[in-house]
């Protein structure tokens, strides 16, 4: 069965920094590319960037390019965002979701993708 988990999400300040970490189980990070995505209330889901199962290359969209990275620990069978000088408009439930072909073209439309977590919630507030 897969699973995936996220953890580490939080109040954070305006500038500030937080990790957040996603737990895969029932499925090998090696065929499984990893994505990032976020929804705010109201808004619709939307893209943050992924890690390729293939070579490890992450992609991150326009709006967090820059600011955030993601990365991955194979023998954890875990992927990270970190997100770092976080703005109000970062406020959002954060998932990660697997699929064995993750594409900028998923990141622009929300998905789809063939497993998803819970999500975290990220609060950004002064």
């Amino acid at each position: 069965q897969v699973q995936l988990v996220e953890s580490g999400g939080g109040l954070v300040q305006p500038g500030g920094s937080l990790r957040l970490s996603c737990a895969a189980s029932g499925l090998s990070l090696d065929s499984y590319s990893i994505g990032w995505f976020r929804q705010a209330p109201g808004k619709q889901r939307e893209g943050v960037g992924y890690i390729s199962s293939s070579d490890d290359n992450t992609y991150l969209t326009n709006v967090v390019r820059g600011r955030f990275t993601i990365s991955r620990d194979n023998a954890k069978s875990t992927v990270y965002l970190q997100m770092n000088s976080l703005e109000p408009e970062g406020a959002a439930v954060y998932y990660c979701a697997a699929d064995e072909d993750i594409t900028s073209a998923t990141m622009m439309f929300g998905g789809p993708a063939d497993y998803w977590g819970k999500g975290t919630l990220v609060t950004v507030s002064s």
